[in-house]
């Protein structure tokens, strides 16, 4: 948990394109410390093996679709995965169902409760969710388990807010009561005389991507558009030519009021008897979000009583409704069995958008559609791309140089940038870093959506501080910094002048580096696995440590020494490509100049 708020991002993409990878799992086990000394009084020596393998899939991923998806959809996921189209599954029979899963795809109709992530035994990995509203998805119970929760929000935006339109102008002009009239065989013309819609005052409940879409088509009908959102941006609204105003003016002005806000606690009935009393006389009602926005007892007697003269409904409380429903058999009423999605072209769409989302989190790509992790442009996560391997890479460095029983609690990152703080995000890196703090010492297997949730259940607390720099603000970042306060130290020289463990890395041509250990100035890429040596600074000791490495067949790929001065201390950051053995492991500690080295893979 950060212990400061992030900007909110600006103009935030939904494009499924360039999603870079996210680094592999590890599974880190910790061996004893072996120490070798002398007869001499030189100082024991010390180091640290840490072995690690990359998860690794045996067998191809099981998805289970509880709810129809379109073709394109199905073909992309089975290219990937086992795929199992289950329907109208029963509470029960998806927690049994879900153990045996990795990730679900639901529409509206499926309840994802918390019993279903608790029945998933911490297999479930993602819920993708077939179109825009996701209040039929325990959000709390998914971060809880670790468990990413991806939606679909643009692929059915214009079938929506055409929808929307639809029901409108049907509603205005009384075209289903006057098709269901001559189809009876009359003839009364006089009986379904409607209203203009030119001139008139459409207020927009929600000017998300749904209501902003609505607002652009009414304002070619020539409506006056007003809206009401808490986090609409005014320079948006304005854009399209439409007012925000508050939720009062809005209800209490409007000739037509139009729905699209998602179904919360704050929203939940929030048409009552209070609010319709509030409304114009003879106001008439759009709903294509979601039924329980509206107190659908309170609608009845609004209308009943004259003061909203139509409604024209998409969506409902409990769907399907009752036959006899007194709402859908209201005679000014208009109504479809939630059918805003429904067009070739969106069912299409939003099928081929959750199944690149789904395929995307289960192959460990971030994904720009996560409802439950941290919500990253795609542009940003391409230029953020090698920043999240040095943010992990780091983390992992700096928790395997803690010795000592009292823990990690208090972590300090801080990031030297160019950019002004309201233009570099570092949420995602945040996640990052938890993960490779945490997961090195921890059984729980971190990822974006856990890992502030995970932090805050071990008592991890990690503050963030951005220094800026001068020079150019095309590059986001120049170095990050991880340090680690109030503990000890396997490797003396990580520990910094103020006392804290210290590492800080940079990347340099797409590669991280690891450039700096306590006071100690390397450069070393973070590949493969790593041997920090602590020793006196004498000709020969690179060519001595080399030889050994090469005795063995391992490769060294880079090799960097900071000292203090000549002759002095230094210490000396090897990267290799291979895990040496115990045995040459200890033959590069038998080396005299060696005071202490510790061996680490990342």
């Amino acid at each position: 948990m950060a212990s400061f708020k992030t900007p909110a991002l600006k103009n935030p993409s939904l494009s499924l394109s360039s999603k870079p990878r996210l680094p592999s799992a590890f599974s880190i086990s910790f061996r004893d410390n072996l120490r070798f000394s002398r007869s001499s009084s030189r100082p024991q020596r010390r180091f640290l093996i840490v072995t690690a393998s990359a998860a690794s899939i045996s067998s191809k991923p099981t998805v289970l679709v509880a709810e129809k998806l379109g073709e394109a959809g199905l073909t992309l996921l089975k290219e990937f995965a086992n795929v199992e189209c289950s329907y109208s599954l029963s509470p029960e029979e998806l927690c049994t169902k879900i153990s045996l899963c990795d990730a679900l795809i639901v529409r509206s109709g499926t309840k994802v409760s918390r019993e279903v992530f608790e029945s998933a035994g911490g297999r479930l990995k993602v819920v993708g969710r077939a179109g825009v509203g996701i209040d039929n998805v325990d959000l709390a119970a998914a971060t809880e388990h670790g468990c990413l929760v991806v939606n679909a929000p643009t692929a059915n935006t214009v079938a929506a807010a055409e929808h929307g339109i639809a029901l409108l102008a049907a509603m205005a002009r009384n075209v289903a009561q006057a098709d269901a009239s001559m189809k009876a065989g009359k003839w009364q013309r006089n009986k379904y005389v409607g209203v203009s819609l030119v001139g008139k005052t459409l207020a927009v409940l929600g000017f998300g991507k749904v209501g902003s879409e609505v607002a652009r088509r009414a304002k070619g009908l020539g409506m006056h558009v007003i809206a009401h959102d808490p986090y609409a941006s005014a320079d948006r609204a304005r854009a399209i030519g439409v007012e925000l105003v508050n939720f009062e003016e809005a209800i209490s002005t409007a000739d037509f009021i139009s729905l699209h806000m998602p179904l919360t606690a704050a929203t939940n009935k929030m048409l009552n008897d209070e609010t319709f009393a509030k409304m114009k006389k003879g106001v008439r009602i759009v709903n294509v979000a979601r039924g329980g926005v509206i107190d659908e007892e309170a609608l009845v007697r609004a209308l009943d009583a004259g003061i909203v003269a139509q409604a024209a409904l998409d969506v409902f409380t409990e769907e399907p409704p009752k036959q006899d429903s007194k709402l859908v058999q209201h005679e000014r009423v208009t109504v479809t069995p939630h059918l805003g999605a429904s067009t070739i072209e969106a069912q299409e769409g939003v099928a081929i958008e959750i199944a690149e989302a789904v395929v995307g989190a289960l192959k460990g790509e971030l994904a720009a559609t996560a409802v439950n992790a941290p919500m990253v442009p795609a542009e940003v996560l391409t230029e953020l791309k090698p920043y999240v391997e040095l943010a992990e890479k780091l983390g992992r460095l700096a928790v395997q140089l803690v010795a000592g029983i009292t823990g990690v609690k208090n972590v300090k990152v801080s990031y030297a940038s160019c950019r002004a703080p309201d233009d570099l995000d570092t949420r995602l890196l945040r996640a990052m870093i938890t993960k490779g703090l945490i997961e090195p010492i921890s059984s729980v297997y971190v990822n974006l959506v856990n890992a502030d949730y995970t932090a805050k259940q071990r008592g991890l607390r990690i503050t963030e501080e951005r220094i800026v720099i001068d020079g150019s603000s095309e590059c986001p970042l120049e170095s990050i910094q991880v340090q680690i306060a109030n503990v000890e130290s396997k490797f003396a020289s990580a520990i910094s002048e103020s006392g804290e463990i210290k590492v800080e890395g940079q990347v340099k041509d797409g590669i991280p580096h690891l450039t700096k250990v306590g006071s100690f100035e390397v450069d070393v890429s973070l590949e493969g696995s790593i041997i920090l040596c602590r020793q006196v600074d004498q000709p020969g000791l690179i060519g001595k440590v080399g030889s050994i490495l090469g005795q063995e067949n391992v490769n060294v790929s880079f090799m960097s020494v900071g000292r203090i001065a000549p002759r002095k201390q230094a210490v000396m950051a090897i990267g290799v490509d291979d895990q040496p053995s115990k045995g040459s492991l200890q033959r590069i500690g038998e080396v005299p100049a060696i005071e202490e080295f510790v061996f680490l893979k990342l």
